[in-house]
């Protein structure tokens, strides 16, 4: 039985076959932490989310919530030769420990891409929703580069580009109602760049891709990658840059969406990545700010990752 899909083998409209729901626990929290490295103030300090949030249960990561939802999306692009990026991604309210995830995907789109060296490959546009329940927690849209088995199929759909950024004034309505005293006040102006003085290894990607049922063979088998070697998950890179994130804010409250995550190179197990961080736009609020930041990071001066997310913080 072949482990598709191949390009040529999906079809516009499609939906794709789920993978198992996943309910979160204090230990994916503490797992994805060891891996990141993520100072998330409100998931490591129970008491404090308590405080700041009135809620008496415990915050998942919101990083870790878009690892589990990309995850779950796998089965389209088992075959995937490359993510190439996110569009509109919104995380429409927090996570708590002990809610299970699951997540629909529908193919949206696909466009023959140019052959490389005999391979036939097309594009793959993909909408995305997770759930708590009924209840959507997150949306959002990926783009994939997948192999054809054969001819390419002739589909000529338009696959949109990357995201254009909206007012951070349509934001607004995601932000959570929280008394944000007892956190750091924000010490950025707009404008302002900074570089993490902390770079970090790349480790433990194919543990990342297993336990978010990361279907992509290229993360797991080095036979099944281009470069004769394991990819690492391209969330592996996008989590490594929100830890970072929490390193220069750590006032971070939540991430309320991504106005994008461009992956601009690929990453291995063992690289050393830096990361470069922009704040591009504030927007006060009556309690707190609404932030979008980019940040870039880099293999030895070669950008490998763009990612904007919109957070807030005090």
């Amino acid at each position: 039985m072949s482990y598709g899909p191949f390009f040529d083998e999906l079809n516009t409209g499609e939906t794709i076959t789920p993978l198992p729901s996943l309910t979160l626990s204090a230990a994916d929290n503490t797992f994805y932490r060891a891996i990141t490295g993520d100072q998330h103030l409100l998931t490591a300090d129970c008491g404090l989310y308590n405080e700041v949030s009135g809620s008496s249960g415990s915050l998942i990561n919101p990083g870790l919530i878009m690892q589990v939802s990309i995850g779950q999306t796998t089965n389209a692009t088992r075959k995937a030769i490359a993510n190439l990026y996110y569009r509109s991604v919104e995380i429409l309210r927090p996570v708590e420990i002990g809610e299970t995830l699951s997540t629909s995907t529908v193919v949206l789109g696909l466009c023959d891409a140019s052959p490389k060296e005999d391979l036939n490959r097309g594009k793959v546009w993909l909408g995305i929703e997770t759930r708590s329940g009924e209840e959507i927690i997150a949306r959002y849209e990926r783009v994939a580069l997948l192999p054809c088995n054969g001819d390419s199929p002739g589909h000529n759909d338009e696959i949109p580009g990357p995201t254009v950024p909206v007012s951070l004034d349509s934001w607004g309505s995601l932000v959570p109602d929280w008394d944000l005293n007892s956190l750091p006040e924000t010490s950025w102006s707009v404008g302002e760049e900074r570089e993490d003085p902390l770079s970090d290894h790349v480790d433990l990607a194919p543990a990342l891709a297993r336990f978010t049922f990361n279907q992509a063979a290229i993360h797991r088998d080095s036979e099944a990658s281009s470069f004769g070697k394991r990819l690492v998950y391209g969330g592996h890179t996008q989590g490594l840059a929100q830890a970072s994130l929490t390193r220069l804010l750590p006032g971070l409250v939540t991430v309320l969406g991504w106005d994008g995550c461009d992956h601009l190179g690929p990453v291995f197990e063992g690289d050393q990545l830096s990361f470069h961080h922009t704040l591009k736009e504030v927007l006060p609020l009556n309690e707190g700010r609404i932030l979008r930041f980019e940040i870039r990071a880099s293999r030895e001066g070669e950008d490998v990752l763009l990612w904007t997310p919109i957070v807030v913080a005090p």
